[in-house]
């Protein structure tokens, strides 16, 4: 199981955010983190060195660590605000 880790952006918006939108997304996250190659809604960045995952109208910017065994979540937006 692989380490999640979240940059402090991300940790703001996932507060913020409607309880019932966060809780979707922290459980597609822990999902993430069981098995990061088999999830669906994945998608490899072409300008970003990470992936992202789509969970309705918010997705989820993340790189992943290998070595380490960790998965960093930089970005947690609606899909309007994300790729700015």
């Amino acid at each position: 199981m692989y380490k999640i880790t979240f940059s402090k952006q991300a940790d703001k918006i996932l507060r913020r955010i409607p309880r019932n939108t966060a809780l979707i997304i922290a459980k597609k996250i822990k999902e993430l983190a069981e098995s990061p190659k088999k999830m669906r809604n994945i998608k490899k960045l072409t300008n970003h060195p990470g992936y992202r995952l789509r969970e309705g109208d918010w997705r989820v910017v993340y790189t992943v660590h290998e070595k380490e065994v960790m998965i960093h979540i930089v970005k947690i937006k609606s899909r309007g605000e994300v790729y700015k």
